[in-house]
């Protein structure tokens, strides 16, 4: 370090694996992030192979013996909140919600751990989570330390808030039987997997961010009616299937829509001429072909047991 007057000495440049190279900063960052992603990537698809593949046999039921049992009556309702602390722990120890999520999910596709089990232990991982920024805002500076745990805290509190509303009341679980509609769906229409992830994660977060930009006023004039339509649709839903009769005759079932309007099936045509690899449609599969009847012979030809018992002794 030089002295009082002297100007600090400027650091010498890092060695890295670009460096000699005529490419920008901004360029060797997009690089570095594509090949983390690819590494994850493929890190995570040989977590599921590896986990599919090892419990298998005994050793799965083992396993799922142990994981999905519960606690003798009338302590049974603990089981599911064991397992959020078993889930918070680990995503604790892994530091990665991620990691914890891709080694649970094969688990399941194998049967090892059931649906039920594994909803308790996501909830878990979504406050094992919130350590990693509570953990960083208690490393902040003297200055930042206050904010830096609030927000950590309002992390914590956000996803505390979601287990309060979505598990402590067993009616309110309703993400496993949405979870087990949406599983069956995508069996059946492999492109509803690629079509939810581009709705959800991209384009209704780029409507609503445009449209806050917009103002509150276009905000609401344009999501107000479509909040109330999607809950009419909902409430119609559950009265058609559980009381049609509260219902005027037409709306008593979506016959009276245009079918592109109440199924898949236009729309899984549509995707099937566009993707000739039928990569997204491969979940339906021909129908099997029925077992063939067996061919009765006419009386004469007919062999009985006790014959053809005796044809085989030779005599």
């Amino acid at each position: 370090r030089g002295g009082e007057g002297s100007p600090t000495p400027a650091l010498p440049p890092g060695r890295h694996l670009f460096e000699g190279t005529a490419l920008a900063d901004l360029a060797v960052g997009f690089i570095l992030l594509a090949a983390s992603l690819l590494m994850l990537c493929a890190c995570l698809a040989l977590i599921v192979k590896l986990l599919s593949s090892t419990l298998r046999g005994r050793v799965g039921q083992a396993v799922s013996t142990v994981v999905n049992a519960d606690f003798p009556s009338p302590f049974g309702w603990l089981s599911g909140y064991l397992a959020i602390l078993v889930g918070a722990g680990l995503t604790f120890a892994l530091q990665s919600s991620s990691v914890f999520t891709a080694a649970v999910v094969p688990l399941m596709g194998v049967r090892v751990i059931s649906l039920e089990r594994a909803y308790p232990l996501f909830l878990g991982s979504n406050i094992g989570t919130t350590t990693t920024a509570l953990l960083a805002a208690l490393a902040s500076p003297s200055d930042m330390l206050i904010s830096a745990v609030q927000v950590a805290l309002i992390h914590f509190f956000f996803n505390l808030a979601g287990i309060l509303l979505w598990y402590v009341v067993p009616v309110l679980r309703l993400p496993i039987p949405l979870a087990k509609r949406f599983g069956d769906l995508t069996a059946r229409y492999r492109w509803v997997a690629v079509a939810y992830l581009l709705l959800s994660f991209l384009l209704l977060p780029l409507a609503a961010c445009g449209l806050s930009l917009a103002g509150s006023t276009v905000l609401a004039a344009v999501g107000g009616p479509l909040l109330v339509l999607v809950l009419l649709i909902i409430l119609v839903a559950i009265l058609q299937r559980h009381r049609p009769a509260w219902l005027p005759r037409r709306l008593r079932s979506w016959a009276w829509l245009p079918l592109w309007l109440r199924s898949l099936e236009p729309w899984d045509r549509l995707v099937s001429r566009c993707c000739p690899c039928k990569a997204c449609t491969c979940g339906r599969g021909p129908p099997p072909p029925a077992p063939a009847r067996p061919l009765l012979l006419p009386a004469a030809q007919r062999v009985s047991t006790q014959d053809r018992f005796c044809l085989a002794a030779g005599r």
